[in-house]
């Protein structure tokens, strides 16, 4: 029962903390600078026409998506230069650079008007390191990349040695913390790797957050042979097809590079496995079902048999997309560079990953009922997982194996994506990068203060009935005359809980009272009562 008075407090804070959105952010000019570093699909992508020079985002949007993204994203593999390249030879695909970068890595399809969670990305991240001071193109930067590239493609680490300059002389020439989530952090091990004097210049500490340092071996082998969903239910009619999503990953060497690294010394090798039909040796034509287990490098037979005949459809011509060699090969040595990466002296490296998930780590094709019989077909197979510890993508085992040493290794329970938007992880964050520690009545996002003033609570039972009450005020201090208003206003709010085995049938009701401001004082009440029914 109390937990619905809790939740009618915790709302009027949150409306108390949204007044005075036109404040100015409160700016630390003493922090170090910031630079996040996205995961796959984590960067917006503009496509930019050659004719006119006209540039229309490709990668997040809603409206045309699959069409678009079929036409200007679409792409194949050149094994001379190691580049992904866009099949459009009229089209470019750019990063935008507004913001200091954080544009593209903020809510990937900023038009939309009411915002979902699967177009977020660093955006509630962002908006917590504004509020400790942090200032967009001083101390608060964003790299964005093109996620269909390799992590070692030298294009993409000239860029990232840029932005690594930029930032320095921007903040003053003072060493960057870098912030990096999932794939975001293979880009930034293949470069401490491969330029690691650049890194120790500019570098002082480096977070990755659930980062797939040895792969995410169910995750991708899945998206190989069955595509990748970003959403689900009724938003995939508006969104990228999962199979046209396939299409591009089959020639993006990125992909290739979250595979399963087979020469990690797995606590359980990840398999991938085949209900079969096999004829038997009874010399009467019989068959039966068994059940085939490949190990990583023994897969890559099923990845090529079932992939010899995948073709695309592009401007009316079909287009030969088996598993691509080439890539592999380019992979590999991208799994060398990271192997061998080290740390530099100078740099202090933090590792945060996701834990509490079931997370694939197997993946399975067929039962005994429905066996394969054509690894041609896989496609049309619903996969089955042999799942592990982890944030439901990354395996645990994985996103812990970085090879570094590390100051600390922290595990966070949540989801790959969701934990860039955690609390435990943001006083982490708060910490490593030496924020002090402000008023905890202060939020310095609207730069007001909000003081509690009294709070009293009273409960009592009688006849089966659970009765609590409570009274509870703040001040909200400001110099800000608009945000108050001129007459008191009182407002009702209502919450009820359904009764079960576990929890008694409840409501609780509330009425807020918001006073006049008086002298940079504005006064707000709440009274609420709620009522159990022991069943």
């Amino acid at each position: 029962m109390s937990l619905l008075l809790e939740e009618i407090i915790r709302s009027v804070e949150a409306l108390l903390k949204l007044r005075n959105r036109n404040q100015k952010p409160n700016v630390d000019p003493n922090l170090d600078p910031v630079l996040l570093v996205p995961g796959i699909a984590g960067s917006i992508l503009n496509a930019v026409d050659h004719e006119n020079g006209n540039e229309e985002r490709v990668w997040v949007r809603i409206f045309g998506a699959d069409h678009e993204f079929r036409t200007k994203m679409w792409s194949r593999f050149d094994p001379s230069t190691g580049k992904t390249i866009s099949l459009d030879p009229k089209t470019s695909i750019v990063v935008p650079q507004d913001r200091a970068g954080l544009h593209a890595i903020d809510v990937l399809d900023p038009d939309m008007i009411v915002g979902r969670e699967s177009v977020y990305y660093f955006h509630e991240m962002i908006v917590e390191m504004i509020g400790w001071g942090f200032e967009e193109g001083k101390t608060l930067f964003g790299f964005g990349y093109d996620f269909r590239q390799s992590n070692r493609l030298q294009e993409t680490l000239d860029q990232f040695a840029k932005k690594l300059e930029a930032v320095y002389k921007a903040s003053g020439e003072k060493k960057i913390n870098v912030i990096s989530h999932s794939m975001g952090g293979l880009l930034v091990k293949c470069f401490m790797g491969l330029h690691s004097d650049i890194f120790e210049k500019y570098v002082q500490n480096w977070i990755a957050i659930a980062a797939p340092f040895r792969g995410a071996p169910g995750y991708i082998t899945s998206t190989l042979l069955n595509g990748m969903s970003f959403v689900n239910g009724w938003e995939q009619n508006f969104f990228v097809s999962k199979w046209s999503m396939h299409q591009l990953l089959i020639e993006c060497p990125s992909i290739y590079e979250l595979m399963c690294c087979p020469y990690f010394k797995w606590e359980l090798p990840p398999v991938l496995e085949l209900w079969r039909e096999k004829e038997s040796n009874d010399g009467v034509g019989t068959s039966d079902v068994v059940l085939e287990s490949y190990r990583s490098l023994e897969s890559l037979e099923v990845f090529t048999k079932s992939l010899s005949n995948n073709t695309a459809d592009y401007c009316g011509e079909s287009i030969d997309l088996p598993f691509n060699w080439k890539i592999m090969e380019w992979a590999h040595k991208t799994k060398k560079v990271l192997a061998s990466a080290k740390l530099p002296p100078q740099v202090k490296f933090y590792n945060i990953y996701g834990t509490n998930l079931e997370t694939p780590h197997s993946v399975c094709y067929g039962n005994e009922k429905m066996p394969v019989k054509d690894l041609t077909n896989l496609r049309y197979f619903q996969p089955t997982y042999i799942c592990v510890d982890g944030d439901g993508t990354v395996p645990m085992e994985s996103a812990m194996a970085d090879g570094l040493e590390a100051v600390a290794r922290v595990g966070v329970p949540g989801e790959h994506r969701g934990i860039l938007n955690d609390h435990r992880v943001f006083r982490m964050l708060r910490k490593w990068l030496n924020v002090g520690e402000p008023d905890p009545f202060y939020n310095p996002i609207n730069d007001y203060v909000i003081l509690p003033t009294t709070f009293e609570m009273e409960k009592y039972q009688e006849n089966g009935l659970e009765v609590a009450s409570v009274k509870e005020s703040w001040d909200i201090i400001s110099d800000d005359n608009n945000i108050g208003t001129a007459r008191s206003t009182v407002n009702s709010i209502s919450v009820s809980q359904p009764g079960n085995d576990q929890n008694p049938q409840a409501e609780a009701h509330a009425t807020l009272t918001v006073q006049p401001q008086n002298d940079g004082r504005q006064h707000v009440e709440l009274n609420a009562v709620s009522v159990s029914v022991d069943a």
